[in-house]
């Protein structure tokens, strides 16, 4: 089936963030949302639940368990029992129970940034002091620092690690290697890992998903795995993830927050999109992840030709491409309040996502490619102009 991504369209009055929050004649390439039409199954399946006309409180029925396990096991070759999975209304709620579940005040939680601004919303809104090990860049591409993570981890306020796999802003996905190296800094260090794997669907070939929770052969390991088809499928607004766990403990935890917080119901829309997303999907996403690097490969060739002092970070993994402007840009973020305002762009500065980010943009690459093209020349105005910062 052939599926049309070069399709435009407006968004505009729908009261979309993305669109609906920029200034007039903005185009926003900043937060990491889609300008794609859900896959027709999904679109479908939502029809069918509207016309039944009544929308009450829903049970999350078994058929949500086994899509997920189903998917888990196909796609990336990894076990989920149904009994591993609990339903939550999102990721960034997820991560906002696991903390207080986990962890107590005073406690300290292990990032590796430039990472996911989230992550830092969480510790703040949890009140948990942040403990930074920076990822180190070389030729170009990103990399652990083992030794400075292993440092970090060996302070007995550290209980919790944020793992992003695949990795948001930089686009890695990491390889077995180098989890197994963080599944064995952790269990020495008694740190519980939270593998964040939300953009897991979005990996590149060669290149590969692992999940964390496929690691073997480190006894004491405990972690947990959060994740949603919002990424993959262009959901967020349907408010529908889960979490998974082999540790029996530590789900325990966690419902009880959610409990508290009254957040163990999901809504049925969700509900039915992601079963439809999960057991029928598959050649969507295929098609996406081909028009996804499409996307890439363009971007590449037109900053070879008009921005040749930009480089970008090679794309493992995700929709967004983290661009290397250091060599013209001084202040992230003054630069991308000007590229707003006189060229009506809008990227991410990388110091969203801690100060490791300095000298990075973030650019959102799933749309349209008429849109790339002219967010792409918006862009090449401004990195050209001498008056910017």
């Amino acid at each position: 089936m052939d599926f049309d991504f070069d399709e435009r369209v407006d968004r505009l009055g729908t009261d979309c963030i993305k669109w609906d929050a920029a200034a007039p004649g903005v185009l926003p390439m900043w937060i990491a949302d889609m300008d794609f039409k859900a896959a027709p199954v999904i679109r479908h399946a939502l029809q069918e639940r509207v016309t039944h006309g009544i929308f009450g409180y829903t049970q999350t029925p078994r058929r949500f368990y086994e899509a997920i396990g189903g998917w888990w096991r196909k796609r990336h070759g990894l076990d989920v029992p149904t009994d591993w999975i609990i339903p939550v209304t999102g990721v960034i709620p997820a991560l906002s129970a696991i903390v207080r579940a986990l962890t107590d005040a005073g406690d300290k939680l292990l990032l590796q940034p430039p990472v996911y601004n989230h992550f830092f919303e969480t510790a703040k809104h949890c009140g948990r002091e942040v403990v930074e090990s920076n990822l180190r860049i070389l030729d170009g591409r990103y990399t652990i620092d083992f030794e400075d993570l292993e440092a970090k981890a060996a302070d007995p306020s550290v209980k919790l690690f944020f793992l992003c796999n695949p990795h948001n802003p930089v686009g890695r996905a990491w390889t077995a290697e180098e989890l197994h190296r963080v599944g064995e800094i952790c269990v020495h260090n008694g740190v519980i890992v939270l593998s964040d794997e939300i953009h897991s669907d979005l990996v590149f070939a060669p290149h590969r998903h692992i999940p964390f929770a496929s690691l073997v052969g480190l006894p004491g390991l405990k972690s947990i795995t959060v994740s949603s088809p919002s990424k993959t499928f262009n959901l967020a607004g349907l408010q529908v993830g889960y979490l998974f766990s082999a540790d029996e403990s530590l789900r325990s935890s966690i419902r009880q927050v959610l409990a508290a917080q009254e957040m163990v119901l999901l809504n049925p829309f969700g509900i039915e999109a992601l079963i439809a997303a999960y057991q029928h999907g598959a050649d969507w996403l295929e098609a996406l992840k081909a028009y996804l690097m499409d996307n890439f490969n363009e971007l590449v060739a037109f900053c070879k030709t008009h921005l040749p002092a930009t480089r970008v970070i090679a794309l493992e993994a995700t929709y967004l491409v983290w661009l290397d402007c250091r060599a013209q840009v001084t202040s992230a973020k003054a630069f991308a309040d000007e590229l707003l305002v006189r060229e009506k762009l809008w990227l991410i500065p990388g110091t969203f996502y801690g100060a490791a980010g300095e000298g990075f943009l973030r650019i959102n690459i799933a749309c349209p490619r008429a849109l790339l093209r002219e967010g792409l020349e918006r862009l090449a105005k401004s990195l050209d102009a001498p008056q910017y910062p």
